[in-house]
Parts: structure tokens; sequence; C-alpha cells
């Protein structure tokens, strides 16, 4: 295994691997976002999560680029957009999206999220449904009063095939210790995530680690991720006052997250599908790219 070091994880290295992509800040709602961009056509504005950034999306961005302008965004606390102390609940963190929207010139976008980003995907469409043309969730729905009935302990071995403890859910929300004790260590995190969370652990490549442990392994860095989980709570007060959301929705999830997305949808959305990508644990855009990519291209056409 190839220390990070040996890697060239900069932005403007990462963007020449992809042909005709750039990359630009915008400081909206008080904050600078960093944002690839390429391609022609409508507007389709990408949304990472924890522990990624824009990268996760490379592997189907110069496709997507075809029939799309593709504007992957580092949000709040990630990669290299600025990282505050405050602002992660998810409704702002939403404006923060609806404002670059405006700020790049279009009325509205479609819009896919993965993870964190499918959180504040959700409340664009919640909270300014009228940037939002198209909605595509990936493997998480937005949190509501059933997560304060996650588990304290494992409810099976942690060597269960298919079975993961989201012991981090809680571990980020507690005040200041993240960033205490994971500077320099916060490989490690991230390795096991991933190892826990894909089926195979090759899919995310040792450069593609690299590239996250660059952008997480600082206090601010930490900090950032971990302000998305420490505003729970309040994104869950939040959601409890939202409509049904009219934006037609695709929900697109590994076997071990359909169910639970399908349910949440049945809640949270009027127009919706759902559809399972097979093979797969949660970071599917990695491990089954090509099925991500043809699902949300039939559904965005």
């Amino acid at each position: 295994m190839r220390h990070a070091d040996a890697f060239s994880v900069t932005d403007d290295t990462l963007i020449r691997t992809l042909s005709g992509f750039t990359h630009a800040y915008a400081t909206v709602n008080k904050v600078k976002l960093h944002y690839v961009q390429g391609g022609t056509g409508a507007p389709l504005v990408l949304l990472p999560g924890w522990p990624e950034t824009w990268w996760a999306y490379h592997h189907i961005m110069p496709r997507l680029a075809e029939r799309f302008t593709v504007i992957a965004v580092d949000l709040r606390g990630m990669g290299s957009s600025d990282k505050p102390t405050d602002g992660y609940e998810k409704k702002n963190m939403a404006l923060d999206v609806a404002n670059l929207i405006e700020q790049l010139g279009y009325e509205r976008a479609a819009v896919a999220g993965h993870d964190i980003g499918a959180l504040v995907a959700y409340s664009l469409a919640a909270n300014h449904p009228d940037r939002v043309s198209k909605l595509v969730l990936l493997d998480t729905p937005h949190p509501d009063q059933s997560m304060y009935k996650l588990p304290m302990l494992p409810m099976a071995p942690l060597d269960t095939p298919g079975y993961t403890y989201p012991w981090w859910v809680a571990f980020n929300q507690v005040p200041g210790l993240p960033e205490q004790v994971l500077v320099g260590q916060m490989g490690r995190v991230l390795d096991w995530v991933f190892d826990a969370l894909l089926l195979d652990p090759a899919a995310i490549s040792e450069h593609d680690r690299a590239v996250y442990r660059a952008a997480y392994d600082s206090e601010a860095g930490i900090r950032g991720g971990c302000g998305w989980y420490r505003a729970f709570p309040q994104d869950i007060a939040d959601a409890a006052t939202y409509a049904r959301i009219d934006v037609p929705t695709l929900g697109l999830a590994g076997a071990g997250s359909h169910d639970m997305m399908a349910q949440a949808l049945k809640q949270q959305a009027t127009d919706f599908r759902m559809e399972k990508v097979n093979d797969s644990g949660h970071f599917l855009l990695a491990e089954q790219p090509e099925q991500a990519l043809e699902a949300m291209l039939d559904f965005l056409n």
C-alpha cells in the first residue's frame, strides 16, 4: 500500500483526469463553496456525503456531462469549501446550494445527493422546490424521529455479513472530541468506514482514499464533517415541519438500505420511485457506478 503522500490529490490534479471539467469557487450564504463543472445541457448538481468530496462522482461525471452541465459541489465543511464553525443544519446548507444554482445563472436544476448530500438535496426540494426540477437520493433518507431509536449497542456481532453498526453517527456528534483525538488518525476511521460499508473494499482505491484522507485529516476537516451530524437534532425538528415534496424523485439504494429508503419516501414524497442497486453496499457510486449511472440517466431523461 502506498502512503497518501505518494499520490497527488489536489483539485487541479484530479480535474486533469476528467476531460472538459474545470473548477471554481462561489461565495453564497456567507460561505465559499468549491465546485467542479463540465459538460453542456441542462444543469445537474451533484452533492456528496461523508466521508467523501466531489470526487465521489468521478466515475460517472464524464458520461453525465455528455447530456448535462454537471456541477459537483463540495458542501459547506467539505473538501476545498469553507469550514465554518456553524451553519450545518441541512435547511441552511440547502440555502447554500439554492444560492449557488442562482449565482451560476440557472432558475432550477436537477439535483442528486448521496449520504449527507442526499439530506441536503431533500432539504433543497422541501424548502426551495422552485430550484429543483428532479431529485435523486442515493442510499440515505433525511433523518426523522426514528433516528432517536438507533441502538446504543450493536444488534448483531460486528462480523455478521451485511450488518453495520453505525457508531460514528453518535461519535461525530460529541462536541469537540473527534477533532481533538483524530487528527493524524482520520485515515484509520475512513478505512474502517469504507471497508465496513462496501461489499468490495477495493472499489474505493488507495488513491481515492488518499483524496479523502487529505480532505478530512485536519482539525477543520474533522470539525466540518462532524458539523453535519451535530445538526441532526435540528434537522429532525425541521423535517417535522415539511410537507411531502412534489418534486419527481428517484431513490437509489443498495439492498441494505432499499426498504428503509422506500418507507421514508412514502412519508416524504408524493411522486417517487425506488430502484435497487445490486451487489453494492452504501458507496454505490464507487461499487456499481454503471448501475447508478443508467438509473439516473433513465430518470433524468
